[in-house]
């Protein structure tokens, strides 16, 4: 490997005890931006009310009945729950079935979302143990000035989601750098997890009780343990498969289809890698990647088969969610356009990034198999994600924020070898730079209080960047 063409380089200085110090204090400001209060939308969220109720059924008994006996949406509907926890899910998807059922009733989350809703309950156990929802009055109050009396901070409930919400999207953060770092070297592990601490869609996701960070975690697990079973097939010195990374690589794939029906759209993006390889060389393919990589999806459903009562419900739930995502009126306003929307609001969002990507797309893509493996995956989904009719939103290409920032950096690591011996300093400071102007496109689109940011969808985006001007 070329010690100067490749971010593999290092000056004499990055021992791995001066890396692991830099990559702790990139961490640390990374956690600390997601952690901080900053985002200008302070209310509950459609999908926020969704998850909150199916985490207080989780608590089963007269508590989750009690509980919404105030919520005029769920008269009408038998919600007893039997159980807690996961033995709950019976009774939440019947419950779900029951409310899709009734003729002109609007398309809901589905409980299967199972991960995300049950990862909360533990933690509102854990922190907040017996202590009771907020009332409906409560959760409507007006916003103030004091934001430790929203209900993301008082609600059980809601701040559970929203603080595993925020846990995982610096999770994802510190993945992302070292996915980097055993990819392509320790510069871009530093550099990649420098522009993940720093990127807007995920600080936007920590700030809200949203799916798609936790979601994306699992989606960059499942990347990262493809690209080490593909490079590790054996272990030094022995004939034997290494049981650690098929193991991880088998229990990702199932925990992310236990966390949300995207997880297809991964999935035929990680197919799509595998049979690019025999071209393209990424790793070996062995048998037993193939069988662990064919038995975790089917894990995951089978679980969830089983949690949700039987196979009658669970392909119901499924069937019954794509019948109504399809006529649901704000999929129909927000979710169409042409296939290249997802470049458009990408742009919005990390233009420099986005353009930096495409450069390495062209220059550097052909002669580095890391990128064309980070390339096939994006392609692929990409394919599939912009078909999806009333389907688009700049939240599921979260699934594309680190490969497009390994992309970058590897760019911009190219760019700045013609200053040679200052490659790294140079290096540096346009990352530095280019992290700066990552957290300005945060401020501008998540903290404008007279246009608060929820939904990413394409309008909003272009208002908030004065490419559509508001009413006065």
């Amino acid at each position: 490997m070329n010690a100067i063409a490749q971010p593999g380089a290092q000056p004499p200085v990055l021992t791995a005890r001066v890396f692991w110090i830099l990559f702790a204090l990139i961490a640390i400001v990374g956690a600390g931006i997601r952690i901080a209060d900053s985002a200008a939308f302070r209310r509950t969220g459609f999908d926020e009310v969704l998850y909150r109720r199916y985490v207080n059924m989780m608590d089963g008994g007269r508590q989750a009945v009690g509980t919404f006996q105030q919520d005029m949406s769920m008269r009408g509907y038998a919600y007893n729950v039997r159980g807690t926890g996961a033995a709950a899910m019976p009774d939440l998807v019947d419950f779900f079935l029951q409310t899709q059922r009734k003729p002109g009733s609007e398309c809901e989350l589905p409980p299967t979302r199972f991960l995300y809703i049950y990862t909360s309950w533990l933690w509102k156990n854990v922190q907040f143990g017996s202590q009771p929802p907020l009332s409906m009055a409560e959760m409507q109050k007006p916003i103030t000035d004091d934001r430790s009396q929203d209900a993301d901070h008082r609600d059980p409930a809601l701040a559970s989601l929203h603080r595993v919400s925020c846990l995982f999207s610096v999770l994802l953060m510190i993945a992302g750098g070292i996915f980097a770092m055993r990819m392509l070297g320790k510069a871009a592990g530093l550099g990649v997890l420098a522009l993940m601490a720093c990127d807007p869609l995920q600080i936007h996701f920590s700030q809200h009780a949203l799916i798609d960070g936790f979601f994306t975690f699992w989606a960059v697990m499942c990347m990262w343990t493809t690209w080490e079973c593909l490079r590790n097939p054996c272990s030094e010195g022995s004939r034997h498969p290494r049981g650690g990374w098929f193991a991880a690589h088998t229990a990702c794939l199932a925990l992310m289809v236990m966390t949300k029906e995207n997880a297809f759209f991964v999935y035929c993006a990680l197919v799509a890698v595998v049979i690019a390889n025999v071209w393209l060389k990424f790793g070996t393919v062995t048998r037993r990647f193939v069988l662990l990589s064919i038995a975790g999806p089917l894990l995951g459903v089978a679980v969830l088969t089983t949690l949700s009562g039987g196979i009658g419900p669970f392909v119901e739930v499924y069937q019954t969610l794509v019948a109504k995502a399809q006529n649901l009126a704000y999929a129909k306003l927000t979710g169409d356009g042409p296939w290249h929307r997802y470049l458009i609001d990408l742009l919005t969002v990390s233009p420099i990034v986005v353009c930096l990507a495409l450069g390495a797309l062209f220059a550097v893509v052909p002669r580095r198999r890391e990128l064309a493996f980070f390339a096939v995956f994006v392609a692929a989904s990409y394919l599939i994600m912009c078909n999806v009719r009333y389907g688009m939103n700049l939240r599921y290409a979260s699934i594309w924020e680190l490969p497009l920032r390994a992309a970058a950096f590897v760019m911009v690591w190219e760019l700045c070898a013609r200053f040679g011996s200052r490659q790294w300093l140079v290096t540096t400071v346009a990352v530095v730079a280019l992290c700066g102007y990552e957290v300005r496109q945060y401020t501008i689109l998540a903290t404008n209080p007279s246009l608060p940011l929820y939904e990413t969808v394409t309008a909003d985006l272009l208002r908030l960047q004065n490419v559509i001007k508001c009413a006065p």
